[in-house]
């Protein structure tokens, strides 16, 4: 039987998709007004609808073997973070306690959580205190969020599935109560990692990461006051949430028991177009988890991999909504 010939890969050119959010958010900071709404009408509104409605990839595609427009991609999505954060800040100082700042705060912590969190994860596994590995950590400090490298990279990976990895959600459990209890469940585990690889606690970057994290949010309120403050923890906030939410979604209901391989059946992965493209390949995730050095833009698809209904955006809403998400999605779970 003669093989399946591959096809070549898509163009690169559908990931420029994934500045359009940011773009969105930064733009309504700067205008004000109606327009702070613009982000939060796009990543929450339009976003889950073209989920549904641009399909997904069922082609056999060659593994890419130039990233070079890819990891450029990268680099200005981690510029794109500063400029968010700056300009919401901004609009909390001009506007105050008034609904266009906690708007404003809501488009950039989508925005925040798409150029910030997503692609701090991706240079999170860089070689370590490369240039670009300091780049991610700059866009986690835009969210509060910097132990996640080490949480990610050092337990997670290794602990998918079980009982004892934070950002694994068992069959049942919903969107909410999974928040409150990986928050503080994967800060703890990051803390006790590198304090077994610090030789004190005043070694322990966790512990830098707090300091810095208090210089930052300091300073904030002093230049910018309480709304700009508000502003930015507001978005932090929502950023942080929706890292959990995708964290939630990717590995909901698949379990897997001590000393058991892990396989990509451990996973959830999404073929859809949209959240394939602006989120970077985010939702092949099983590939990711099989070999994380890969990098995102060579992540292939697995045949047998469990399918989530639909991409990313558009599973949003339903997550937020325990009985509906246990009814769509436990039936998929594989036995």
């Amino acid at each position: 039987m003669s093989e399946v010939a591959l096809e070549k890969p898509e163009s690169w050119l559908w990931h420029l998709l994934s500045f359009v959010l940011p773009s969105v958010a930064l733009a309504g900071n700067v205008l004000g007004e109606w327009w702070v709404l613009s982000g939060v009408v796009l990543a929450f509104g339009i976003y889950p609808i073209l989920d549904w409605l641009l399909g997904e990839d069922h082609h056999q595609r060659e593994v890419r073997t130039n990233g070079t427009p890819f990891e450029v991609l990268l680099v200005l999505h981690s510029f794109l973070v500063l400029p968010l954060v700056v300009t919401v800040i901004w609009r909390g100082m001009e506007d105050g306690n008034a609904w266009t700042t906690w708007a404003a705060a809501l488009s950039t912590g989508g925005a925040v959580g798409m150029s910030g969190i997503v692609v701090g994860h991706e240079m999170g596994h860089k070689k370590h205190k490369s240039a670009r590995w300091y780049l991610g950590r700059m866009a986690l400090y835009m969210s509060l969020y910097p132990h996640f490298t080490t949480e990610h990279n050092h337990n997670h990976h290794r602990l998918v599935g079980m009982a004892e990895d934070g950002a694994s959600a068992p069959q049942g459990r919903g969107l909410w109560t999974q928040v409150a209890i990986t928050i503080p469940q994967q800060f703890m585990s990051a803390w006790r990692t590198q304090a077994k690889l610090s030789k004190s606690v005043l070694h322990n970057s966790i512990l830098h990461g707090l300091l810095i994290q208090f210089a930052l949010i300091t300073a904030i309120f002093h230049f910018a006051g309480m709304w700009g403050l508000g502003a930015f923890l507001f978005q932090a906030t929502l950023a942080i949430f929706l890292l959990e939410y995708v964290n939630y979604i990717r590995h909901y209901g698949l379990e897997r028991s001590e000393g058991e391989r892990q396989t990509e059946m451990h996973s959830w992965q999404s073929k859809k177009r949209l959240s394939r493209w602006v989120l970077i390949e985010l939702t092949l995730h099983p590939a990711h988890h099989l070999k994380a050095s890969t990098p995102f833009w060579q992540l292939q698809p697995y045949e047998n991999a469990p399918e989530l209904p639909t991409g990313y955006f558009g599973l949003f809403w339903p997550s937020l909504i325990p009985p509906l998400w246990r009814r769509w999605m436990d039936p998929r779970i594989p036995v």
